[in-house]
């Protein structure tokens, strides 16, 4: 079993460009699998999840691998949230755990609800929904009371990886095998070609054409290369550690939102006091976080993020029922048979029926 994992381990990083554009291509496919056959969401859930699961296993190998090769330069240097959550996970085994697993339950919990659906009763069914939304509850706050910070998301290191940046596949090897032979030395230069040394004149369609514009400043040039404060400061040391009650008391009611929504719509789907609650509890979490300071480029973008998830609640309960589906209907029905427009139509109207049954399509 050992042998046929670092096979397959070699494998991915002698192929990193064409299995990061299978995943790519097969993330698409999930888009458009809903409505097309029987339990065609299901089938597209499965497989949504399954190249999630392998894309996180796929990105810690080539962490490790870009990590142990010393040969390895990134042309483009790592983003702030890479830096940070790889620091917190290298620091602190607990962090990288309960990351990895919070992050393995959100791959997988629409699929599990699906499941759900077609096995047990309704109530079962939310008893799960809340059940998971405990666990990641708890691993949430496991990973606020080991940074002290706000929460990230994800709260992973994202691949960053340029495949055209790892070394050449005759120099590669699997972080679990032994490394490899030395590369062959390249062939000689045929007897023919060694004195081929008189240019020919290129020809007008091959010539660049003169530049149209005046030159960049050299401040332009040089500005987008300065190095700023999150450069030089420790990864962890990205987001500033929560400090007074307020901070913490904000963060504590966001991690806790989607438990308590779950909570209240497993005894109560038919009025409005879910959707209410949960949007009061996500209001007030925003009136009492801090503004992050100058140097806080990270905690900007991570409560930006925040900012525009709460798009999302155009999508759940009586918003959803009484002001966005009529209008999103009323749009494919107007667009059904217009060309090329009716191709994004008859998806909306696909979708439709996935939003009013499953909870975690939609869910905060």
């Amino acid at each position: 079993m050992s042998s046929a994992l670092a096979r397959y381990e070699s494998f991915l990083i002698k192929n990193v460009s064409t299995i990061s554009s299978l995943e790519s291509t097969l993330r698409s496919i999930t888009w458009i699998l809903p409505g097309r056959f029987r339990d065609a969401e299901l089938a597209s859930e499965a497989l949504s999840a399954t190249l999630n699961v392998m894309s996180m296993y796929h990105d810690t190998l080539l962490a490790q691998f870009v990590q142990n090769d010393p040969k390895y330069k990134a042309l483009i240097p790592p983003s702030l949230h890479t830096r940070y959550t790889r620091a917190w996970s290298d620091k602190d085994w607990r962090y990288k755990w309960a990351a990895r697993t919070l992050q393995l339950v959100r791959f997988t919990e629409l699929l599990i609800e699906m499941g759900l659906r077609r096995k047990v009763s309704v109530r079962n069914r939310w008893r799960g929904i809340v059940l998971l939304e405990l666990v990641k509850a708890v691993l949430r706050l496991l990973l606020l009371k080991i940074t002290r910070r706000p929460l990230l998301t994800p709260p992973i290191p994202e691949r960053e990886i340029d495949p055209s940046a790892l070394p050449p596949d005759s120099d590669t090897s699997s972080p679990t095998l032994a490394p490899s032979s030395p590369p062959a030395s390249l062939p000689s230069t045929p007897e023919h070609l060694k004195n081929n040394h008189v240019q020919l004149p290129l020809h007008p369609l091959l010539t660049p054409p003169p530049p149209t514009q005046e030159p960049l400043p050299v401040e332009d040039f040089l500005l987008p290369k300065a190095l700023t404060t999150s450069s030089v400061k420790a990864p962890t040391a990205l987001v500033h550690p929560l400090t007074s009650p307020k901070d913490w008391l904000a963060e504590i009611i966001y991690i806790l939102r989607p438990l308590v929504y779950a909570i209240m719509l497993s005894k109560d789907r038919k009025t409005n006091r879910p959707l209410t609650t949960v949007l009061f509890l996500e209001l007030l979490s925003r009136h009492l976080r801090r503004v992050p300071g100058r140097s806080g480029s990270l905690e900007r973008s991570e409560y930006a993020n925040r900012d525009r998830d709460m798009l999302w609640y155009l999508l759940r309960g009586s918003i959803w029922q009484t002001y966005t589906r009529p209008k999103v209907q009323a749009f494919a029905a107007r667009t059904a048979r217009v060309p090329l427009l009716n191709i994004f139509s008859a998806f909306i109207r696909d979708w439709i029926p996935l939003i009013d049954e499953y909870h975690y399509y939609t869910a905060p």
